[in-house]
């Protein structure tokens, strides 16, 4: 009687081993999956419209395959030319319309590798893209070379 409860005893432990294997090996995937569609979640809470910080124009901001764009959608002074443009051919063409940050990528908790066009200057430099304030607002660090050599730009959710 004795032998036959611990074999009993044994073969429920062996069982119940298997089933938890089982049960992790099949978690385990989902919750991978979970992950990755939250990380994707986040990459697109950049997208929609966003005012600069001098209240003088809208950045509608998409995607493109997994890349990150943005365009001038609204200026202040309609019919606005980029005047600055070191192209001369597109020194004629309107701002509104002008895609202004381009290429950028989400690494996790930031949009980087990406440039941003100043149509001020005509000049484009690297740029890193940070949300803050529970997305509301938008950190733009233009750079040459280093972020730390930058200057930083906020744009408010419009």
């Amino acid at each position: 009687m004795l032998l036959l409860t611990l074999y009993f005893q044994s073969t429920s432990t062996l069982n119940l081993s298997v089933h938890m294997k089982r049960f992790c090996l099949s978690f385990i995937p989902l919750f991978l999956l979970s992950v990755s569609l939250l990380a994707s979640s986040n990459a697109d809470a950049i997208l929609g419209e966003w005012l600069s910080q001098e209240k003088d124009g809208k950045i509608v901001i998409f995607k493109q395959g997994d890349q990150y764009f943005g365009k001038i959608s609204w200026g202040k002074i309609p019919g606005k030319k980029d005047t600055k443009n070191p192209d001369e051919k597109l020194r004629n063409k309107d701002l509104v319309g002008a895609v202004i940050l381009k290429n950028f990528k989400f690494t996790g908790s930031s949009w980087e590798n990406g440039t941003i066009y100043d149509p001020n200057s005509g000049k484009t430099y690297d740029c890193i893209l940070k949300i803050r304030d529970g997305n509301k607002t938008l950190d733009i660090r233009g750079f040459v070379g280093a972020a730390m050599f930058g200057r930083t730009s906020t744009w408010t959710r419009s």
